[in-house]
């Protein structure tokens, strides 16, 4: 049987799209706060010491902006005037205004807050239910925030990157062949003291060692220094990094963004749900993998099409775990809302670290509580199913 690598990549909450995500979320977090009715689709744009929040938003709740945001940008650490980007001199400018009526006329029926097409996906590779690529990328950077803001080291700024290339025979992760991780620092400290932490203390501590070998590439900061970063090296933009956000390309993503949407706008809602139904699809052992697709037209409640594909690993027949996912979830925009609790601040923390895989208890689409009642109802017998991961 033949190899083949796959690469995945996931960023930092310094790196300037995330800046934009977060702030965007945070928006939306506040309001919500206030007004769990709160209509919120808030775009960011982030450069150098500016920040623009963009949008629609209908709400009972009032916000500091401002405020807001130089509180969000100092929680991600850029601090002080050496970063080109600080939480104490930003320019924060609006160009918010309330959503159109005519939209709202079909949320208003419990309708879909647009058109669009959403993917969710899960399978047995790893613990988080994700493909091993993404979930290695996300381990590799949230050790490499978490030391920073432990200050372990001194020298680490807040944005990064990591890239992580899996080898593959059939379905079976057998090796990480490359690993790349490009990291803002200080102006005192040499890439080779960078190489020497990032490799033993990073990526040796997050990739199981089985893995690894001596014929795995580390490319370490590869362009030989990265001190300017962040919106000053790079301008941000909501919804840039819905890959790193989703599966990391291993699983379909429908092209909406996540950030700055509150939970009517199916974008984010339906996705969410997607991955939860996914999920406990696999958890329930009815299929090593599983990709579902929901469909839905502006205004309409239903989804116009609902889809299954476990590229061959289902212990029983798709269109059965179709008819399975449309009686036990409910697929309406309403009932994802209530069903996954969707009106609550818990956004800003999706921005960073990636939307799924999480165990936060806010995570509610993570849940795999429906998985004995889906094996059950699939006639694999009452008890739970033990899934085998394939890299712990």
């Amino acid at each position: 049987m033949s190899s083949y690598f796959f690469t995945s990549e996931s960023v930092s909450m310094g790196h300037p799209d995330k800046v934009s995500d977060q702030i965007s979320d945070g928006v939306l977090d506040a309001l919500l706060k206030q007004d769990p009715q709160s209509r919120v689709a808030c775009e960011t744009l982030c450069t150098t010491d500016l920040v623009v929040l963009a949008g629609e938003v209908t709400t009972r709740g009032k916000l500091d902006h401002v405020a807001l945001v130089r509180d969000i940008i100092n929680d991600i650490g850029y601090t002080g005037g050496d970063m080109g980007f600080s939480a104490e001199s930003v320019r924060v400018f609006l160009a918010l205004h309330s959503q159109s009526g005519d939209i709202a006329m079909g949320v208003d029926r419990d309708g879909a807050g647009d058109q669009g097409l959403m993917f969710g996906y899960a399978c047995n590779q790893t613990p988080e239910f994700m493909p091993v690529p993404i979930a290695f990328a996300h381990r590799i950077i949230n050790r490499l925030t978490d030391v920073r803001k432990k200050g372990v080291v001194d020298w680490l700024r807040p944005d990064s990157k990591s890239q992580v290339t899996v080898e593959y025979r059939g379905k079976t992760p057998i090796a990480v062949s490359a690993v790349v991780v490009s990291t803002q620092h200080s102006e005192a400290v040499d890439q080779k003291q960078i190489a020497d932490f990032i490799i033993p203390e990073i990526i040796n501590k997050e990739v199981p060692a089985s893995l690894l070998s001596t014929a795995t590439k580390y490319h370490i900061n590869p362009t030989g220094r990265f001190v300017i970063g962040g919106p000053h090296g790079d301008t941000g933009l909501t919804g840039r990094k819905i890959i790193v956000d989703s599966y990391g390309g291993w699983g379909r993503h429908g092209g909406g963004a996540f950030s700055g949407k509150d939970p009517t706008k199916v974008d984010r809602s339906a996705a969410y749900m997607a991955r939860h139904v996914a999920k406990n699809i696999v958890a329930a052992g009815l299929a090593e993998e599983c990709e579902i697709q929901l469909a839905y037209a502006i205004g309409v409640a239903d989804p116009v099409s609902v889809r299954v594909d476990t590229n061959g690993t289902a212990t029983v027949p798709e269109d059965k775990i179709v008819a399975l996912a449309r009686e036990m979830f409910p697929l309406t925009p309403r009932g994802i809302i209530n069903y996954l609790d969707l009106r609550r601040p818990i956004y800003r923390k999706t921005a960073s670290g990636g939307h799924f895989g999480r165990n936060e208890p806010e995570f509610t689409w993570e849940s795999t509580a429906k998985a004995a009642e889906l094996r059950k109802a699939a006639g694999l017998g009452a008890a739970p199913a033990t899934v085998q991961f394939k890299v712990a």
